[in-house]
């Protein structure tokens, strides 16, 4: 009984042996020869699939017909009858087996970049969507170079806006090693799907630009800093605007007029986001208020009138620097009002009549964390992607632009004013130069901090969110203290207009010229 059953066991093992099974295939290969690829592509035309294997599909179809094999649901191939026709040397009437399988990226070796005479100038960096690719075999022979592409599908659920289509090219090391390339292949994309048309078949994937990944303590970290900045913020930019006030009944400038517009954009901007964030917190998870809908209206307009303003800051500047004796506009301060705060106010009200705001839910990157606010729905998502786009990446770009090159033109006249002040030449009490010198640095270094937060230019650091998380909380950090910014920038004003115009021995006529032609416009 006992020899019987031995041998039946024998003979079972030795079947199990013989039969080639899908699922050892990769493992088997990589540990035969590092480079694997080879092998993988012999034997999963070859094994076996089992019944309750999932990733792999084998299909044995005519070659005078296309097909579509889908290993998994989240992917599908479609491989057109010329493809199958090349893979078994064009003979007709002839089924031709197809293999598509599903692998871990992780197995893929990637090789340092090659430092040749021929660059490789399709290789691609990133990460693999999913950690997933498709390896698509057809027939006995290699396919390349068709004039009608296969297609693959790789379905997302928008986690990410865009991706490139790849696929993996050994290097000559015959090591395992290789990269990624896009040669030969197409990337179209829709709200659902990467849809990927190659040449040739391999192994396939899409590579995304990979996520900033923020922790429950970033997280936690950056909505601190967000409420304090912001919770300092706007009582400074009140303090500002009482101080412009001042300055106003006392030097009524136009500059002056315009800070105190911006000033109040800001402090409506930050006192917002504080209610809009606490109100939002405070509902329940699928509750959408109509005070939440206000709130997520007066936000966006906010945010909208501070940005207006900001751009009305450089085109001030502009006519200061460049039209120096030709600054006259009959109604010029009104003109600007209608501007500064029309814009935003028909903006707001053409997305309040189309039901876009309401309660947002805002999703960090490769975690699980969300943020609910009071601003643009997320039921409505046609039109949140449209005026989201519009109104917090394509404007706030064309300001931070023009604003920047306002800034570098303020730079250049600094230069030019420097160049030309020959003051300190006939002195011969050097320390008392250099002193002198150091603090005209500092000066100018203080009116370009200065000017760059007037001018708006701390938003042109979202750019920086999605390179690391530093960019992230320098962005937090320096936007969510605009209000801070603004309030030191008017006590520098302040300071500037109590003091009297030669108050040493040694006059600082650059410095008086950029101050005047910074500060003043007068009516």
């Amino acid at each position: 009984m006992w020899i019987i059953l031995f041998i039946t066991t024998a003979l079972c093992f030795s079947m199990s042996r013989a039969i080639d099974l899908c699922k050892n295939v990769l493992k088997e290969c990589r540990d035969s020869d590092p480079s694997w690829i080879g092998c993988y592509e012999d034997r999963i035309m070859t094994c076996k699939t089992g019944r309750s294997l999932t990733g792999i599909k084998q299909l044995k179809v005519d070659s005078l017909q296309e097909v579509d094999v889908s290993p998994t649901f989240e992917h599908r191939v479609h491989i057109p009858s010329s493809a199958l026709q090349r893979s078994i040397g064009n003979v007709p009437e002839v089924d031709v087996l197809v293999v598509a399988s599903v692998i871990n990226s992780s197995y893929f070796k990637l090789s340092p970049p090659q430092r040749s005479r021929i660059p490789q100038i399709h290789r691609r960096n990133g990460k693999v969507f999913r950690d997933s690719a498709v390896c698509v075999r057809a027939g006995n022979r290699a396919v390349e170079n068709l004039s009608q592409p296969i297609t693959l599908t790789f379905k997302h659920n928008k986690e990410v806006e865009s991706g490139t289509c790849v696929f993996w090219k050994e290097t000559s090391a015959k090591d395992g090693t290789g990269y990624w390339s896009n040669e030969g292949c197409d990337t179209n994309y829709t709200a659902h799907e990467f849809i990927c048309s190659c040449n040739h078949l391999s192994f396939f994937a899409v590579l995304v630009n990979p996520g900033i990944s923020v922790t429950k303590a970033d997280a936690d970290k950056l909505n601190y800093i967000t409420y304090i900045g912001s919770g300092f913020s706007a009582p400074f930019a009140l303090i500002s605007l009482f101080i412009y006030i001042y300055l106003h009944r006392r030097h009524p400038e136009k500059s002056i007029s315009l800070h105190m517009q911006l000033t109040v954009a800001m402090f409506c901007l930050h006192l917002t986001f504080l209610l809009s964030s606490l109100l939002a917190q405070l509902l329940k998870e699928k509750e959408d208020g109509s005070s939440c809908l206000v709130l997520g209206l007066v936000l966006h307009w906010s945010l909208l009138a501070t940005l207006t303003w900001s751009a009305l800051e450089g085109f001030h500047l502009y006519l200061l620097l460049i039209r120096v004796f030709n600054i006259y506009v009959r109604r010029y301060l009104l003109k600007l009002s209608l501007i500064g705060w029309g814009f935003p106010t028909l903006v707001a009200a053409v997305c309040g009549i189309s039901r876009v705001y309401g309660k947002y839910t805002l999703k960090y990157s490769n975690s699980n964390l969300t943020q609910h606010m009071c601003w643009m729905s997320n039921e409505s998502e046609q039109k949140l992607l449209v005026v989201s786009y519009i109104t917090t990446v394509a404007f706030p770009f064309l300001v931070v632009v023009f604003n920047a090159c306002m800034l570098g033109l303020v730079v250049f006249k600094m230069l030019e004013l420097r160049r030309g002040d020959r003051s300190f030449g006939s002195s011969s009490d050097w320390k008392k130069i250099n002193k002198e010198r150091k603090k005209r640095l500092w000066k100018d270094c203080v009116t370009v901090l200065g000017l760059s937060c007037v001018l708006g230019l701390p938003w042109g650091l979202a750019s920086t969110t999605y390179v690391s998380l530093a960019g992230i909380y320098i962005f937090t950090v320096l936007n969510s203290l605009q209000g801070l910014f603004i309030f030191l920038w008017s006590v520098a004003m302040a300071w500037s207009k109590s003091q009297p115009e030669n108050n040493s021995s040694i006059r600082d006529s650059s410095s008086q010229k950029m101050m005047t032609t910074s500060f003043n416009s007068r009516n």
